[in-house]
């Protein structure tokens, strides 16, 4: 470890803060950096009591840095930041999808971008403090272990390059985060029982129209609710306010609860549809990222255990890719609210075999 540098990513929360701390004492050369990605001050004083990219963010990562002994820096992302993250999430929900954006901003800005400056600097590795284990296997590969922890994120990182996860650290991926927070009060540091961000960073009150509308001025018509046959049930408020599986908030009398089922961007309209047909077996995925394994040839048939948003316990499926890179996934059994945006990722056992975006839903 002597003389290697690491570039540890810090959010002023607690997880990274330990995994500065456990780097440090595992004798790397550790320096601190916040990524400045908020746009503009209003943004930033908006995030001050809870986004992990806010200004309080910066005061408590200088604050933990300065326990540590440890350089610290801000580097300034707001472009990457913008142009990966932002105007994606944007882009996709106008097109009646529902993206990840802590998934684009890990591979894209919290990787790609941070590495490339690491690297610029003379560092060896970046580290982060999400809750992972990046492994090599015998076959070469990189890939991400689950953690012990009730709150594994392997599933938003599915998307790292191979290239990336061999300069990637990440100490907490052997703890639980009780374990995480309990070092951080016995080493003292600030930020030891500091709450975890629970919204999307640059969407602080969790109000995704209006951030829509202020981000691009667009605002979407209303159009029509209709039954998989086509028969209209009602008016919707523009299909950015909906998402599949939802039954809250569509404001119609049906006499029994009902879900959106399809979202149709080409006609404007929000299907609806009973418990039930929000169930679907198959899909297809595009942009997969193979991590444990290398490309299968089209055809060859994969058994994995997939997992369709990060909350979703995961479920026995079979895999296979297409001529054309698609990759399609057969559940053996239906699944709830699969949507369009959202990523499918795929296991064997704790590992991470792959993972792509859902484009599709089938059967």
């Amino acid at each position: 470890m002597k003389n290697k540098k690491v570039i540890v990513g810090m959010s002023g929360g607690v997880d990274s803060s330990v995994a500065a701390m456990l780097l440090k004492e595992q004798g790397y050369d550790v320096v601190g950096v916040t990524m400045q990605i908020w746009q503009d001050e209003e943004t930033a004083i908006q995030e001050e009591n809870g986004g992990c990219c806010g200004l309080s963010a910066v005061d408590d990562a200088r604050r933990v840095a300065g326990r540590l002994d440890i350089p610290y820096y801000v580097m300034n992302f707001k472009k990457e930041f913008k142009e990966w993250v932002m105007d994606d999430f944007a882009a996709e929900y106008f097109r009646g999808r529902t993206p990840n954006p802590c998934i684009r901003c890990n591979r894209y800005v919290k990787w790609e971008a941070l590495l490339h400056r690491a690297m610029s600097i003379g560092g060896d590795y970046i580290a982060t403090g999400h809750y992972a284990k990046v492994v090599q296997l015998e076959n070469g590969r990189y890939t991400l272990k689950k953690a012990p922890s009730r709150k594994d994120q392997t599933y938003a990182l599915y998307n790292l390059t191979q290239e990336q996860l061999s300069k990637t650290l990440m100490p907490d991926g052997d703890y639980t985060k009780e374990e995480i927070r309990r070092m951080a009060e016995n080493m003292g540091l600030p930020v030891a029982f500091k709450p975890d961000s629970q919204d999307i960073c640059f969407i602080p009150d969790g109000n995704y129209q209006k951030f829509l509308y202020e981000y691009t001025g667009k605002k979407l018509p209303k159009g029509n609710f209709v039954d998989k046959t086509g028969k209209i049930l009602g008016i919707h408020e523009g299909i950015t306010h909906y998402t599949v599986g939802q039954r809250k908030g569509l404001n119609l009398s049906m006499g029994h609860p009902v879900f959106v089922t399809e979202i149709r961007p080409e006609t404007n309209e929000v299907v609806i549809g009973e418990s039930e047909d929000v169930f679907k077996s198959a899909l297809t995925a595009s942009h997969v990222n193979w991590m444990s394994i290398p490309e299968p040839e089209p055809g060859e048939k994969i058994r994995v255990h997939a997992k369709v948003r990060y909350a979703h316990a995961g479920a026995s499926a079979t895999v296979f890719r297409k001529t054309d890179g698609m990759l399609v996934c057969e559940f053996d059994e239906p699944q709830r609210a699969i949507t369009p945006g959202q990523a499918l990722v795929m296991y064997d056992g704790d590992y991470v075999v792959g993972g792509g975006v859902i484009e599709q839903i089938e059967g």
